[in-house]
């Protein structure tokens, strides 16, 4: 017997201003549900999920919560001022059945010192703080927006395992493709303002949409024949009769009417690189290079061939110094030891992540052609201004906008603008992937691999790394960097590394030894984690209190008469069975192992 969902948005409307940015939007998330939001940059699914949280109220539309759910959402932006450390923070999204200790265990996944203050704290450090946040009370409802930006790819591993081994329901948006097909058992899609569900996981849902598309298409062909037809009866046919079939005139307006009305499937970037002349076949050759900050090794006995046409993959956590190689590698930073040579003619453009390239004040036209000039040169092909911000999904109502006014995803797509218009022979990309949309990441993607050029790439996205780069360079700590060829799964199996273990954190304890790449089998840890010490301690309670629940239940249903007295009841009782029994059964597993590896410690 179905359950009803424990959170109903129905017919959602939202208007800012002129188009209306939802129209009929709906979302119902039922227990234990893994839902990936998907849709264009603004599209809507921030503020869909706000709406969902309570956050947001729409113009219009129904939001429901079954009473006693608990619902917790991921703030982009949250305040940590209040607070005199991470973990005070935290705390205060606990409620008072949840574990104190929850906050502790979180914050140690994400790599943050608990007791940290919240004064001095970066940005990706703030945002790690709020999933934590969001995280530790394990609600029955978690909206997460973009909960991997910031994170190095062994806290999306772990974040990854941790959203798996919960029975709670998600409702997820991220860029990150494979994050999603890992996680996601079904899929909303937010479109022109309605929203579509596919019950299955986020790896089917591009071929699904895809038909949708096309489908849309074939009707748009349809309308558009029906359309000429009565246009070619209105113009021949009226003036051989004296009177105007009125009714036939009525329809082609209607059709007409349906045709504006119909919102088009907004298009896909349409990117090139201006490439310059070819440079020499080697671009860099780095030779014993060393750099170290405050006495922390960054790069230490790093020798390096950089080819034309190669595309290296820089991997490895925050923090580790990937940016800095990349400044040493292109000249901007002096290494503290060894030799950076380049070939002739270098012309490299650099992607900031950080946006910095941009002034907020300056209008969309003016940041994509600070020259003024109406017309842009990229590769062979010169275009106007216009038609190259439309090439980026732009609208002639943005052409004056403020950069400042942008969004996230939005202010991404003007840096890349920019850094395709401008010759260069080597792209430097830093988390390119930040903010941009899926599909602009699958164009992204084949245009780097038609760049006739170098590239040099630094992000945390595994399926982006494999689907760009022909060498993958790991920091395995210390200031060591090891060279792989491939991508990053390519990566994984030369090293003998589980898809899902972090790799490149020396602070992390599955990390593989600087100068061995063992077996997951063969690594041994030193001690329990935090986490797992707790799970030991605390897992027998719960296992003999849920064995306690499973006999109450038992009993209840031994009654003959039950079925006949109460059929809602007994469909309940047999439901809220079976889940106790599967986490009792989870409980039981998970204690087996950790004491297991406790034993295997102590011994």
């Amino acid at each position: 017997m179905a359950r009803p969902p424990l959170l109903t948005l129905q017919d959602i409307a939202l208007t800012f201003g002129g188009t209306p940015l939802l129209e009929d939007a709906s979302l119902q998330v039922g227990a234990g549900e893994r839902i990936a939001l998907v849709g264009r940059n603004g599209s809507g699914k921030s503020t869909l999920l706000k709406i969902a949280a309570g956050i947001v109220a729409p113009d219009s539309g129904r939001r429901f919560m079954q009473p006693g759910a608990t619902v917790r959402y991921l703030a982009q932006e949250p305040d940590l001022s209040a607070y005199a450390s991470i973990e005070a923070f935290v705390q205060t999204g606990l409620g008072p059945g949840d574990d104190p200790h929850a906050g502790r265990i979180i914050l140690e996944g994400l790599g943050l010192d608990p007791d940290a203050p919240t004064t001095k704290l970066s940005g990706g450090e703030t945002r790690r703080a709020a999933l934590a946040h969001a995280l530790a009370p394990d609600p029955d409802v978690l909206l997460l927006d973009e909960p991997t930006n910031h994170l190095d790819i062994a806290a999306i591993a772990w974040l990854e395992n941790l959203l798996e081994e919960r029975r709670k329901a998600l409702v997820l948006i991220s860029h990150d493709r494979r994050f999603l097909e890992t996680l996601s058992t079904a899929v909303v899609w937010l479109d022109r303002g309605h929203t579509q569900r596919m019950e299955r996981g986020f790896a089917e849902f591009e071929d699904w949409r895809d038909g949708i598309i096309a489908a849309e298409e074939e009707e748009r062909r349809r309308l558009d024949k029906k359309i000429e037809q009565e246009q070619e009866w209105l113009r021949y046919g009226v003036t051989a009769r004296r009177k105007r079939n009125m009714g036939r005139l009525r329809n082609l307006q209607a059709l007409r009417q349906e045709r504006r009305d119909q919102r088009k499937q907004t298009g896909l970037a349409d990117m090139q690189i201006g490439a310059a002349e070819r440079s020499g076949k080697r671009l860099i050759i780095a030779e014993g290079l060393e750099k170290a900050f405050g006495g922390k090794p960054i790069v230490k006995d790093l020798s390096l061939t950089v080819m034309r046409g190669d595309r290296i993959g820089f991997v490895g956590p925050n923090g580790v110094g990937k940016t800095t190689l990349i400044n040493i590698l292109l000249g901007r930073l002096q290494p503290d030891a060894g030799t950076v040579r380049f070939g002739v003619d270098l012309k490299p453009i650099l992607l900031d992540q950080r946006r910095e390239g941009l002034d907020p004040t300056m209008s969309l036209r003016k940041a994509i052609s600070p020259s003024g000039s109406d017309q842009i040169t990229v590769g062979q092909t010169t275009k106007h201004v216009a038609g190259y911000l439309k090439d980026f999904l732009f609208t002639p109502e943005q052409f004056n906008t403020p950069v400042g006014a942008l969004s996230g995803g939005e202010r991404a797509r003007v840096l890349l603008g920019r850094a395709f218009a401008m010759e260069s022979n080597i792209l430097v990309l830093d988390e390119p992937t930040n903010d941009l949309d899926l599909e602009t990441l699958d164009l992204l993607a084949e245009v780097i691999a038609d760049y006739d050029g170098t590239v040099l790439l630094v992000s945390h996205d595994r399926d982006f790394l494999d689907r760009t780069v022909t060498t993958t360079l790991v920091a395995e700590g210390g200031g060591k960097w090891s060279e792989y060829p491939g991508g990053y799964s390519d990566m994984l199996d030369q090293r003998g590394a589980a898809p899902t273990e972090p790799v490149g954190n020396e602070k992390r304890e599955k990390a593989p030894k600087k100068d061995a790449a063992p077996r997951p089998a063969q690594q041994k840890k030193v001690k329990l984690s935090f986490r797992e010490k707790h799970d030991l301690e605390t897992l027998p309670a719960k296992i003999e209190a849920l064995e306690k629940e499973i006999a109450e239940m038992s009993e209840r249903l031994a009654d003959p008469n039950l079925y006949a007295k109460d059929p809602k009841r007994f469909d309940a009782l047999t439901t809220a069975i079976t889940e106790k029994q599967t986490e009792r059964e989870a409980a039981e597993e998970r204690w087996l192992e950790l004491e297991m590896k406790r034993e295997e410690l102590a011994g």
